[in-house]
């Protein structure tokens, strides 16, 4: 896990929507859909759009990020938690 996943996993403890989450990591939107996309492809986030999880084939991340909300999965905490230690 790299600082930009682990500065990103600190802020999905919580689902969150693309907006709050931008302002609250203070990135640029190009970086932080580079690293969500990341990460969702990796299972260590979930996306939502309307609070019903989006499997990887219902969502379109290039055309509709900025409208989903994202939450660490199980997966991506016990990483996070595990470079903690």
């Amino acid at each position: 896990m790299n600082d930009l996943e682990f500065a990103l996993l600190d802020e999905l403890y919580f689902i969150i929507s693309f907006e709050e989450l931008q302002k609250n990591i203070g990135w640029e939107k190009g970086i932080l859909k580079e690293e969500l996309k990341k990460l969702v492809e990796k299972k260590w986030i979930r996306c939502f759009k309307d609070t019903i999880e989006q499997s990887l084939d219902e969502i379109s991340l290039e055309k509709d990020m900025e409208k989903y909300h994202y939450l660490a999965s199980k997966k991506g905490l016990l990483i996070h938690n595990q470079r903690n230690e």
